[in-house]
Parts: structure tokens; C-alpha cells; sequence
């Protein structure tokens, strides 16, 4: 049995992440989506608002279920009894941290691996600060993540900030 974990902020979540939750489910019993929640980040939704989004978008994988964890992952992976981390690459600059990340994690938790997969060509130029910003600015959005986020991204700027 398989139990992984794939963390992130998801603020919002974005269409790249849920093209890697899906394929990542398939290669597992039980996949986590973890959102992190630092304190000290400033996001645009919520950690309540990010859980229902990614609830509602994966209703749809019965061995996905979605979670939020603050502090060290690996803590996170041992409550969980969790030993693998699912992680994407967007293209060869993220390699460097996400190496130096599984190096760290394993490191502290030996049990823990890391598998990366590479992000869908469609979607390897989509991260969710760029979506936040791309919103901000009134431009369209609908390519790069649900309706219902597109939505939700909508109602959160107010006029003035669209602009």
C-alpha cells in the first residue's frame, strides 16, 4: 500500500496541479493533498477557502483526500504514516530546490522518498502566483484554472483591484 502526500499552497489551485494530483492518484492507494498553512504567509484565500476548492475539484478520486498541515512536512508524513512525497517539475530551474527539499526531508525522515513528476506541457508555465497576478489585472484566467476558481478568484478582487 502506497500512501503519499502532495503538499503545496495552492493559492488557488491551479489546472497543472489537479492534471498532478490526478496522475499521481493513479500510482497510489492513498494520496493526501496537503495544504500548507503558515501563519506568516499572507494568501489570497484562505486555508478554509483552499481545503473547499481542492475538496470540491477532487470529489471525483475516491483515494484522494485533502488535508492542511503547519510546520515540518516530514511530521506531517510520519501522523499520516505516509513515506512518499509527490512533487512536480515545471521545468529544469525547480529541479535545484526540489532536490535540495527531498535531500532534507529524507534526511530527517529516512522512510520518506520523493517522486517528481513532470508537469504536463500544457500547464508548465502555470503557477498560482502568476494566476493571482494575471487576475489581479483583469486578464483572463479560464485557461489556467477551474470555473469555479475563476469564479471565486473573481469575487475576491474588487473592482478597483481588477483594474
Amino acid at each position: 500500500m502506497i500512501r503519499a502526500c502532495y503538499p503545496g499552497s495552492f493559492d488557488p489551485v491551479t489546472l497543472g496541479h489537479l492534471d498532478l494530483i490526478e496522475r499521481a492518484a493513479a500510482f497510489c492507494s492513498e494520496l493526501v493533498v496537503a495544504v500548507i498553512h503558515n501563519p506568516s504567509k499572507k494568501t489570497m484565500f484562505s486555508l478554509e477557502e483552499r481545503q473547499q476548492i481542492l475538496t470540491q475539484s477532487l470529489a471525483h478520486l475516491s483515494n484522494v483526500s485533502v488535508d492542511y498541515f503547519s510546520g515540518l512536512l516530514v511530521d506531517f508524513l510520519k501522523q499520516r504514516s505516509a513515506n512518499l512525497v509527490v512533487r512536480g517539475l515545471r521545468d529544469s530551474s525547480d529541479a535545484p530546490i526540489e532536490f535540495q527539499m527531498a535531500r532534507l526531508n529524507r534526511q530527517m525522515y529516512p522512510e520518506c522518498d520523493t517522486l517528481w513528476l513532470a508537469s504536463d506541457g500544457r500547464y508548465a508555465h502555470v503557477s498560482s502566483s502568476f494566476v493571482r497576478e494575471i487576475a489581479r489585472l483583469g486578464g483572463p484566467v479560464q485557461h489556467l484554472v477551474t470555473p469555479a476558481v475563476a469564479e471565486r478568484l473573481a469575487q475576491k478582487l474588487s473592482p478597483k483591484e481588477a483594474l
